[in-house]
């Protein structure tokens, strides 16, 4: 199966996820796929927008960790890389010269909540559900965009609970995404979005993104980011008694039973 599907409708790109079996969990080669989908997008003369999406029924469950069960890295050498990989390919959504759109349906966790927070412009379905779970099961946050969109005190309150039942209603209120549409007309909606767009001419859209872009970059986003993720790379280095337990249980009785134990731990939800 072709993990990452590229499709052209004019003026606009759509780039689908495509692991609906594994919830469009981003492994290495989704993520080289990706950074493929968007070299072709960018290279493209013809397109002016791009939309990102996940197949069957939900965006992404963030980075594969399945994969991360059966590679066992350890270490900041070894776990530089995966990190940056992850951190590169999704910042290419904030950084893409042209306008990007996620549509999501679903649910849309972690490395993925990540990447729907990079695009430009997000459109969530009724039945969309946001959050940010690493540190429940002992992982860091890779790509720590969260907190110049909703605030520092929102951030951590998402983040350090493991906050992963955001309703969309409440990820618009709080400024975690644009707007919601009925879970029907998601793809027109983010369709009809990317066709307004590219209507107006590409050379001033693409330069007032790179003008707003650097207005939030001036005020030290990049250098915050990079930061983050080398305290991310510390974290995942050195390992949490967490995330050895949560993968012990994962490699001896699979990763279903893993995430039951991980959310027993903490009882009734706290998610807003």
């Amino acid at each position: 199966m072709t993990t990452i599907l590229f499709e052209t409708m004019g003026a606009v790109a759509r780039i689908t996820l495509n692991r609906p079996a594994q919830r469009n969990a981003l492994d290495s080669a989704a993520l080289h796929a990706l950074s493929q989908a968007l070299d072709r997008a960018e290279s493209a003369t013809e397109v002016r927008v791009v939309i990102v999406r996940g197949a069957g029924g939900s965006f992404s469950s963030g980075f594969d960790l399945k994969e991360q069960m059966e590679r066992r890295p350890s270490g900041e050498v070894e776990w530089g890389p995966i990190l940056r990989r992850g951190f590169d390919t999704i910042m290419r959504f904030w950084h893409c010269p042209k306008p990007t759109i996620a549509a999501v349906d679903g649910p849309c966790l972690a490395a993925g909540c990540e990447l729907a927070l990079a695009c430009d412009v997000t459109i969530a379905s009724q039945a969309a559900v946001f959050g940010e779970p690493e540190l429940k099961f002992g992982a860091g946050i890779v790509v720590m965009i969260l907190p110049w969109l909703v605030g520092p005190k929102r951030a951590k309150e998402i983040i350090l609970t493991g906050a992963d039942r955001i309703g969309a209603a409440e990820a618009a209120r709080i400024g975690l995404i644009n707007r919601v549409v009925p879970s029907a007309a998601l793809e027109s909606a983010a369709l009809a979005l990317a066709r307004h767009i590219a209507i107006i001419d590409p050379e001033l859209v693409q330069q007032t993104k790179r003008a707003i872009n650097q207005s939030v970059e001036t005020m030290g986003l990049v250098e915050a980011l990079k930061a983050a993720l080398d305290i991310d790379l510390a974290v995942e280095g050195k390992g949490s008694e967490d995330k050895r337990r949560f993968m012990e249980i994962a490699r001896k009785e699979g990763l279903r039973k893993a995430i039951a134990w991980r959310d027993a731990r903490f009882g009734e939800s706290v998610d807003g």
